[in-house]
């Protein structure tokens, strides 16, 4: 391993050190690794959407290869950069505009397909006898999931007898959901906790021993 490799290593188990450090109070080591990671990843995707947009899709495309039909959406996206100077913002909001217009009419078809169309397929349960009883009695829960949770959110008729008894399953099941990603979100960060510490533990020592 080479000696960048190594200050490398030690840079990053001192700033993780400093990171750990809020667990004992508020101090400047941590601010100072908090204020670097901020800045360092701002100037990575600045850098990363740059040469992602600019370089790849828009001046190797048009100089390089002769897309010229690509020339408008360039200077469109250059109009956004007017909006950095009071004098000029003003012509930035007709790029804004065309943006937000065009990426909603883009978007609007995809959204309805994914996110209604498969869902509404997905809570009709299948023909008894097709699937194994478990995927089938699975496919029911999910459905009257669903309808309970629609009907929790109907607020054109009050919440009492048969239509507040469904609202109330409706909370069950909203409940097992926001406590099923809460889970998955604790066991991600639980995950990422155990990950430092092998770093911590196991990679940095195995590394002063190859120096």
């Amino acid at each position: 391993m080479v000696i960048w490799d190594h200050i490398g290593m030690w840079v990053a188990a001192v700033l993780t050190i400093a990171i750990f450090s809020l667990l004992y109070r508020d101090n400047p080591f941590y601010r100072a690794a908090e204020h670097l990671l901020v800045g360092v990843s701002a100037g990575y995707y600045v850098i990363n959407y740059f040469y992602a947009s600019v370089i790849r899709k828009f001046a190797v495309p048009v100089f390089q290869q002769g897309d010229l039909w690509l020339l408008p959406g360039g200077i469109l996206g250059l109009l956004i950069l007017l909006r950095l100077s009071r004098r000029t913002q003003w012509v930035s909001r007709y790029a804004i505009a065309f943006y937000v217009a065009a990426w909603s009419g883009y978007l609007i078809p995809s959204v309805i397909q994914e996110r209604i169309l498969i869902q509404l397929q997905g809570t009709i349960p299948p023909q008894p006898g097709t699937v194994p009883w478990d995927a089938f009695l699975g496919a029911i829960i999910v459905l009257i999931g669903v309808i309970s949770i629609l009907i929790y959110f109907y607020f054109s008729a009050p919440h009492t007898g048969v239509l507040g008894r469904i609202s109330q399953v409706g909370i069950t099941f909203l409940m097992i959901g926001f406590g099923a990603s809460f889970g998955y979100t604790v066991m991600g960060r639980v995950s990422l906790l155990i990950g430092r510490f092998q770093f911590l533990f196991q990679e940095l020592p195995e590394s002063l021993m190859n120096m």
